[in-house]
């Protein structure tokens, strides 16, 4: 029996079909009153143990609860079992398939890689692999910057911009993350000369200034969040408010299609990055688009050597 036949097949039994307004308040009141017994069952049982017969007790009040709840959806007009395949829709997009194994937050499995410039010449799609040395200054510890294998950088210096030393300079790890993770950034098109040229609207809507202000803005608004969570440590999942959100903020790019479950791991994996790279001075952040995976490698001497020279000679340049 499906949810529309039991709805149908519980209105027959409604004593107040008649009345729309009286309908739905005895519904909601029964609701109210079976999870209540529900509740008292559940108390019985750990009180006196498998003295008590909760399965029986328990099957009748779920019956009641599917009855009330069928009811309460006759009175407003609504299908049951519309209404049940938009919840299983929406805690598809929020939330990962059971899986008793996985013990991390980054194990969570996602769906293929979104590439949404794959109709574009190379030289106007995001790199599939991406590895960037991020490293201080070795006289001004404050200021960061990110330097790509060509030696060019990614970006101006970065530094807090705040009163406290909060760590803000790292935030390229979000920006990193949403290329590696969900396919998306255009703070790193812009940064790497990737932008979609050959389309005027893309270039103008998707890659423009305001998907770059977006961007910046929800990195802005993911570090507020984390500073007040411990930096995301040992957290496997994020608020839902805060990923609907993001991904209302976005509705109107190509980013808009992406699960709250993706942006969630865009933002547990940026974190777990930025945390090694606060604690650690810097580091290598290696971006795969195909894998939607973001990973952490410690600089060694000589790839911070090479870094402090690289760094210097775009200072030098641009002075």
């Amino acid at each position: 029996m499906d949810l529309s036949e039991y709805q149908r097949l519980a209105a027959r039994t409604d004593q107040q079909a008649g009345d729309s307004e009286r309908r739905l308040l005895v519904a909601l009141l029964g609701l109210a009153g079976e999870v209540g017994t529900l509740l008292t069952e559940h108390k019985k049982w750990l009180r006196d143990g498998d003295a008590h017969d909760r399965a029986t007790g328990v099957s009748e009040d779920i019956g009641d609860i599917l009855w009330y709840l069928a009811t309460a959806a006759s009175a407003l007009g609504l299908d049951l079992d519309e209404a049940a395949a938009a919840n299983l829709a929406k805690t598809g997009d929020r939330w990962p398939s059971a899986d008793p194994q996985r013990t991390g937050p980054f194990e969570v499995p996602l769906p293929p890689a979104r590439v949404f410039d794959a109709a574009f010449r190379p030289e106007q799609r995001l790199p599939r692999r991406l590895t960037v040395a991020l490293a201080p200054l070795p006289d001004d510890p404050s200021r960061v910057i990110g330097i790509v294998p060509d030696g060019q950088s990614l970006g101006n210096l970065l530094g807090d911009n705040a009163y406290d030393d909060d760590g803000y300079r790292w935030h390229d790890a979000i920006h990193l993350a949403h290329m590696a993770v969900l396919g998306w950034s255009p703070v790193m098109r812009a940064l790497l000369g990737r932008k979609r040229k050959d389309d005027p609207q893309a270039d103008d809507v998707e890659d423009g200034g305001r998907a770059i202000a977006i961007e910046e803005g929800i990195a802005a608004a993911v570090f507020d969040y984390a500073s007040q969570h411990r930096w995301l440590e040992g957290l496997r999942t994020v608020d839902t408010s805060l990923l609907a959100g993001l991904r209302s903020l976005t509705r109107g790019l190509e980013v808009g299609v992406v699960t709250l479950l993706e942006w969630e791991q865009a933002v547990l994996r940026a974190f777990g990055c930025w945390r090694e790279l606060r604690e650690h001075g810097g580091g290598l952040l290696l971006a795969d688009l195909d894998g939607r995976r973001i990973e952490y490698r410690p600089l060694s001497s000589a790839e911070r050597v090479a870094h402090a020279h690289a760094a210097a000679a775009l200072i030098s340049r641009n002075t």
